[in-house]
C-alpha cells in the first residue's frame, strides 16, 4: 500500500479510484463473524492489509483513506450504506463526486471497475458519511446533512484505534477529517 501511494503518478483523480479499487480488490472477502469473531467490525486500514481480507466495510475503509493519502480531497468521498438488491443485503461502497452535484462513482469490492451510479441499479443508497458529514442520502447531489459523522459510533470507535498511540507509526493522520498524510 505504501508503494501504491507513495509512486503515484496519476494525474487524474479518475486514474487513482481505479488504481485504488484494482489493488484492494485483490483481497478476500471475509464475513466479520468468520475473520474477527464479532457480528460486525470495523478494520482499520492496517488490520485489513496485514490479514490481506475483510468484509465490505473493510475495503470501502481501506479505500477511503488511500485515496486521501494520495491526495484527493476527503470533501469528494463518501462511505456510503446502500442496500444492494442483487443480494437482499445491506452494504457498504466508497462513492466519489468530483463536485457536490455530479453522480457519484462507485467502488466496490463486489463489481471489479469503478462504475457510476445510474450503471448500478443493484443498489439503493441510504446514508453516507466522511470525516465530517453524515447524510441521508440520493443518487445525485450530496443528500440531506443530518449531522456530523462523529455520530456513529463504529466510525468513531475505527478512528480512536487508528491514533499513533496504538500503531507507534500512522500512516494516515486520522486527526483531520479531509486530509491524510504519509508519515
Amino acid at each position: 500500500m505504501q508503494d501504491l501511494i507513495l509512486s503515484d503518478n496519476s494525474v487524474t483523480d479518475r486514474e487513482k479510484l481505479d488504481k485504488v479499487n484494482d489493488f484492494f480488490n485483490q483481497m478476500e472477502f471475509v464475513s466479520d463473524i468468520d475473520h474477527w469473531g464479532k457480528e460486525d467490525y470495523w478494520a482499520t486500514p492496517i488490520e485489513f492489509l496485514t490479514t490481506y481480507a475483510g468484509d465490505c466495510e473493510d475495503f470501502s475503509i481501506a479505500k477511503y483513506f488511500t485515496l486521501q493519502a494520495m491526495g484527493v480531497p476527503g470533501e469528494k468521498l463518501n462511505l456510503t450504506y446502500v442496500k444492494s438488491l442483487k443480494f437482499n443485503a445491506y452494504h457498504m461502497i466508497l462513492t466519489y463526486r468530483s463536485n457536490p452535484e455530479a453522480e457519484p462513482l462507485i467502488l466496490d469490492n463486489i463489481v471489479d471497475q469503478v462504475r457510476s451510479a445510474s450503471e448500478r441499479p443493484d443498489l439503493i443508497a441510504i446514508y453516507s458519511f466522511n470525516g465530517s458529514d453524515l447524510r441521508l442520502d440520493k443518487q445525485r447531489g450530496l443528500g440531506k446533512l443530518v449531522g456530523s459523522s462523529s455520530r456513529l459510533k463504529r466510525w468513531q470507535d475505527l478512528i480512536e484505534r487508528m491514533s499513533v498511540a496504538e500503531y507507534g507509526t500512522v500512516l494516515f493522520n486520522v486527526n483531520s477529517p479531509n486530509v491524510c498524510s504519509i508519515c
